[in-house]
């Protein structure tokens, strides 16, 4: 059977993976783990503990991978405007850095920028 789910940080489609999704199954594109309180359908940041489900266990880190048994992943998790935030964060950061957006600069090239500051 077909779901809709979407990674709750990139928004890669996760059709390909079947569901229940295990503990360890991470998301193609991004390569984080999936079964995190974010990607959860009781996840809700304006309740305490930031989860409306009342047996379950406390999480501190909401997008690390843990072992909740109430996890069940959603498909409203991913929020298209805190990529964009994102991705604009990254923009401003390049440009302060000077680096032009898209362009990975050379492991090498870094390499030897990074051993010049020791010299």
């Amino acid at each position: 059977m077909a779901h809709s789910i979407v990674c709750y940080r990139c928004g890669a489609s996760l059709a390909q993976l079947s569901l229940p999704l295990s503990r360890q199954d991470e998301c193609p594109e991004c390569r984080n783990y999936l079964h995190v309180c974010k990607m959860c359908v009781y996840f809700d940041a304006s309740v305490p503990k930031q989860c409306r489900e009342d047996d379950a266990e406390e999480v501190i880190e909401k997008s690390r991978l843990n072992f909740c048994d109430w996890f069940s992943p959603s498909d409203a998790a991913f929020d298209a405007g805190r990529k964009s935030q994102e991705n604009q964060a990254r923009v401003e950061l390049d440009a302060l850095f000077g680096v032009e957006p898209g362009i990975e600069p050379a492991a090498d090239e870094s390499l030897s920028d990074a051993e010049k500051l020791f010299k």
